[in-house]
């Protein structure tokens, strides 16, 4: 098992930032535009698209407002991993900032690069996105 792990802080509130990982089936819109072009919800799982042309099946694992936790699992697509579990959380920092936290554990190891690849890639315009005046209060 590999384990890959993402966090940074970014000038939004927690609660802001919760807004944008709760609406599960808009992360093309408000969570990674650009990194992410298409996300369709079906019951608890959404199928993603990204620019690159990798579509992947993601369940819902957990939406949990208490904690601002999102996490899921990939079920389908491109990617074949035998295990994949993913969370991403918004948790608060001084002066009204918010750190997120993206962890994602994946069978078989040799998964672990291309995914972190684009874990890194997706933090960049994650951070770009949720940083930007305007982007997280309100818009979608």
């Amino acid at each position: 098992m590999a384990a890959i792990h993402q966090e940074f802080v970014v000038d939004a509130r927690p609660e802001d930032v919760w807004d944008v990982l709760a609406d599960y089936g808009a992360v093309h819109r408000r969570l990674a535009p650009g990194f992410v072009v298409d996300t369709q919800l079906h019951d608890d799982t959404r199928t993603v698209t990204f620019a690159d042309g990798t579509i992947v099946h993601e369940r819902l694992v957990d939406l949990d407002a208490t904690s601002r936790r999102v996490a899921y699992t990939v079920v389908g697509g491109n990617l074949h991993p035998s295990h994949h579990h993913a969370w991403m959380q918004a948790l608060p920092e001084a002066d009204g900032r918010t750190r997120f936290v993206w962890h994602t554990d994946v069978i078989p190891a040799d998964l672990a690069g291309p995914i972190a690849e684009f874990v890194e890639h997706g933090s960049t315009v994650i951070r770009t996105t949720l940083s930007a005046t305007g982007a997280v209060r309100g818009s979608s």
